[in-house]
């Protein structure tokens, strides 16, 4: 079984970056492409982000391309969500779960392995 954990959320002010880290481990990293998800209070799960295994294919939501960057780094079996131009929407716990071999998937239902979250807070 993967496992998967996140870290980098915080507090920060509208306008503002903060990236992102989830670790995976207990099976070859190169064998799965990762998502980011994010999930606002009182509303479901949503798709962020993903990356294929080999990180040559990324896919992004509408509400954060341009502004999110997806990646990954297979020396610390690591991959990054750097989020810039932050706004109070974007304010949600963030997951990233793991698909073995890769699609892209939107649908959380696709995804059997997930982080713990990490919550991001963006003020106004």
């Amino acid at each position: 079984q993967v496992q998967l954990a996140e870290s980098g959320g915080g507090l920060v002010q509208a306008g503002g970056s903060l990236r992102l880290s989830c670790g995976v481990s207990g099976r070859p990293f190169s064998s799965y492409g990762v998502s980011w998800f994010r999930q606002a209070p009182g509303k479901e799960r949503e798709f962020v982000a993903a990356i294929s295994r080999n990180g040559g294919r990324t896919h992004y939501s509408d509400s954060v391309l341009g502004r999110f960057t997806i990646s990954r780094d297979s020396a610390r079996n690591t991959v990054l969500l750097q989020m810039n131009s932050l706004k109070p929407e974007d304010t949600a716990v963030y997951y990233c779960a793991a698909q073995y071999s890769y699609t892209g998937s939107e649908s959380p239902g696709d995804y059997n392995s997930w982080g713990q979250g990490t919550q991001v807070t963006v003020s106004s």
